[in-house]
């Protein structure tokens, strides 16, 4: 997927949620091994060190990875926003960050987008953007952001896809990323029969189809799992596509309604 400002993000990355320690560092380096190519972190997961340190230690020119991760709550004035920066770049070992979001919609997120276009000027990040903006406050703060966010980071799964806010964004050259494609457990997707008949047809699990519908709507996804076949069968969705009556009938399950309260 391209970037509206030309920066290149892999559609499918590995998310790290409640990844931690050294078992943690373990499930990067498996994914990395596996080709996983885009690591999705945040100070909030209190694991940037971990995966800095998994970077490191897999051998992989940093040129070839990309490296998302999102600053919160402490950090939500100019100048702590700044050092937030800073401290991020420290605890991953890296002289840059790709992807660098608000984490959530506070309302002082102006004030932190200034110490992200600065961070971006100066080359210490290549893209800037935010995470869990609903339509509504994507609008206002793109009314006076000057640089349009190159990512909205949102829940999006086949019971919520958002695909209208998705189409909002694309309008203004923001690109849509989920997370929570499986729903962390708040429903059973693997089990889901759409999804079970679907995915026999093309010899695919439930939770391919459900990431390659999200992939096919142009949604880039990070799915979080510590078991190396569930990984590998999460990045194995670039072979196959949906039909335009598979597709609608995955949009049958679409429940217009988030399953975390986000929204």
């Amino acid at each position: 997927m391209t970037l509206n400002n030309n920066v290149r993000m892999p559609m499918i990355g590995f998310g790290t949620w409640d990844i931690r320690g050294e078992a943690g560092k373990q499930s990067i380096l498996t994914a990395l091994d596996l080709g996983y190519r885009l690591i999705d972190t945040a100070q909030m997961y209190e694991n940037e060190y971990i995966v800095g340190c998994a970077v490191k230690e897999s051998g992989i020119p940093r040129e070839e990875l990309f490296l998302t991760t999102k600053i919160y709550r402490p950090r939500t004035t100019y100048q702590k926003a700044k050092s937030g920066i800073e401290q991020s770049l420290n605890e991953l070992q890296t002289d840059y960050i790709d992807l660098l979001l608000i984490h959530e919609p506070y309302k002082s997120a102006p004030e932190m987008y200034e110490a992200f276009k600065e961070a971006l000027r100066d080359g210490k990040v290549r893209a800037i953007g935010i995470s869990n903006f609903d339509a509504e406050k994507y609008k206002e703060f793109v009314r006076s952001c000057e640089i349009i966010p190159a990512v909205n980071q949102v829940e999006s799964h086949v019971y919520f896809p958002q695909l209208e806010l998705k189409n909002l964004l694309n309008s203004y050259g923001t690109q849509m990323q989920s997370w929570a494609s499986f729903t962390e457990g708040r429903k059973n997707i693997f089990a889901e029969p759409v999804l079970k008949e679907i995915g026999a047809r093309h010899g695919k699990t439930s939770g391919q189809i459900a990431l390659r519908y999200l992939i096919q709507n142009g949604i880039a996804v990070i799915p979080k799992s510590v078991h190396r076949e569930r990984m590998a069968e999460n990045l194995a969705v670039l072979d196959f596509a949906l039909t335009p009556s598979e597709i609608s009938a995955i949009s049958r399950l679409n429940g217009n309604s988030s399953l975390f309260g986000w929204y």
